[in-house]
C-alpha cells in the first residue's frame, strides 16, 4: 500500500496496512533529526514516512516557506505584512493596514499581480502525486488573513463597530482564497483542499459562535466548496477550543479536521470521534505539551496506542499527527515509541534515510 492508497482508505474507513501519517516538527525538532538521520532537513520528513505531501500557496507561504537564519532578518511579502523572525518562527512586525481609514482599507489591493507565482510553489508536490497523498494550503481564509492586515485588536473591535467594513474585507480575503482554491483544483492532481482560519484561543473562540456564523462561516462555506465540487476531500485547521462551531463545519462540507490540541475544553479526540466519527475524520490529538516532550517512552507507546485506538473505532477516519508540532525538547525515544506504535520501527526509519542518503549521493557523482 503507498501512501496515497493508505491516506484514502483510511478517510473512507477502509482496512490499511498500518494508520496514515502527516507529522509537524517543531523547526529545532526537525534539524535536530536531520542530524540524527544524517540527511538534509529537507529530506525529514520523507524518512520518518509522512504519508502527505502539501505546501503553501496563500499567506501561510510568507509565513513559514521563507525560513531566516538569524533572529531579527525580516522579509515583506506579496501582502505587504512584515515578518521577522522571532526565535525558530517568523512573527508579524507589521500590518499593513493598522493605521488605515475605512476608505484605505477597502483601497487595499489582494496581490492578484503575483497570483501566478503563489499557484507555481505546487509544481513540485504535485509532481509526488503518483504515490503521495497530494494537498494544497490556501491557509489563512477569512478571520486570520484579514487580521494579519489589519491587527488582531483591530479586527475582533471592528466586527461589532465596524461590522459592514469587515464584513466586505472577509469576503474579499475569501475572494483570494477561493480563486487560488479554483486554480490549484484545476491544474494539480490533488488528494485534498486544505483551508485553515484559526479562531480560537486554547480556553474559547475569540468570537461567539454566532458573529463566527454571521461573519465567517459562509465565507468559509465557499472556499470549501471549491473542494467539494470536484471530488476532493476538505480538510481544516484550527488550534484551540472550536469545539461549538465543529457542526457548522460538518455542515459547510468539512471532511478532516486538524490539529485536535488537546487540553483544551471539548477537544478531547475520543469524545469527538464518538460525536462526529460517523461524518468526520481527524488528524492530530498527540499530546505535545504533557506526554511526548515529558511521559516517558512507555507513556507515550500507552498514550499513542489509546489515542489510535480510539479513533479508528469505525476502522478508520485518522491520520496521526501531534495537536502542535513536535517540540525540540522531546526525547528521541519517545519520537520513536509514538512511530513504533503506529507501525514503523525505528530501523525502517533509519534505513530509509540510509536509502535516502545513497539517492542523494548518486544524484551529486
Amino acid at each position: 500500500m503507498n501512501s496515497k492508497q493508505r491516506v484514502h482508505a483510511s478517510l473512507r474507513r477502509q482496512p490499511t496496512d498500518r494508520v496514515p501519517i502527516f507529522m509537524w516538527f517543531h523547526p529545532e525538532t526537525t534539524a535536530h533529526l536531520s542530524g540524527l538521520l544524517e540527511i538534509p532537513a529537507s529530506h525529514v520528513a520523507e524518512a520518518m514516512g509522512n504519508d502527505v505531501r502539501m505546501t503553501w500557496v496563500n499567506n501561510n507561504y510568507a509565513m513559514e516557506g521563507i525560513v531566516h537564519e538569524r533572529d531579527g532578518e525580516s522579509h515583506v511579502d506579496f501582502w505587504g505584512i512584515e515578518w521577522v523572525k522571532e526565535g525558530p518562527f517568523n512573527q508579524i512586525a507589521h500590518f499593513p493596514l493598522a493605521d488605515a481609514t475605512p476608505d484605505q482599507v477597502l483601497e487595499y489591493q489582494f496581490p492578484y499581480d503575483h497570483f501566478d507565482d503563489l499557484i507555481d510553489l505546487m509544481k513540485p508536490v504535485a509532481a509526488q502525486a503518483d504515490e503521495y497523498f497530494v494537498g494544497c494550503d490556501v491557509s489563512p481564509c477569512v478571520f486570520e488573513m484579514y487580521w494579519r492586515l489589519r491587527g488582531l485588536e483591530n479586527t475582533v473591535l471592528e466586527m461589532a463597530s465596524e461590522r459592514e467594513l469587515t464584513q466586505e474585507m472577509f469576503r474579499r480575503c475569501a475572494d483570494f482564497a477561493v480563486k487560488l482554491s479554483v486554480a490549484a483544483c484545476d491544474r494539480y492532481p490533488l488528494d485534498w483542499l486544505w483551508a485553515g482560519d484559526d479562531v480560537a484561543s486554547q480556553l474559547a473562540l475569540m468570537m461567539s459562535p454566532q458573529t463566527w456564523r454571521e461573519m465567517i462561516k459562509p465565507e468559509l462555506a465557499r472556499v470549501f466548496a471549491v473542494g467539494k465540487e470536484r471530488g476532493l476531500w476538505v480538510a481544516y485547521h484550527c488550534c484551540g477550543a472550536l469545539r461549538p462551531i465543529i457542526p457548522d463545519l460538518v455542515e459547510i462540507g468539512l471532511d478532516v479536521l486538524n490539529p485536535v490540541q488537546v487540553g483544551c475544553p471539548g477537544m478531547e479526540p475520543v469524545e469527538l470521534k464518538r460525536e462526529f466519527g460517523s461524518r468526520l475524520a481527524f488528524m492530530g490529538g498527540v499530546d505535545t505539551q504533557d506526554v511526548l516532550p515529558h511521559g516517558s517512552a512507555d507513556d507515550v507507546r500507552r498514550g499513542t496506542a489509546a489515542l489510535i485506538e480510539g479513533v479508528t473505532s469505525d476502522g478508520g477516519g485518522y491520520i496521526l499527527a501531534a495537536s502542535h508540532t513536535v517540540p525540540p525538547e522531546t526525547p528521541d525515544a519517545n519520537i520513536f515509541a509514538m512511530y513504533e506504535v503506529a507501525g514503523i520501527s525505528r530501523e525502517e526509519i533509519l534505513d530509509r534515510a540510509a536509502e535516502i542518503r545513497r539517492r542523494l549521493d548518486g544524484a551529486l557523482r
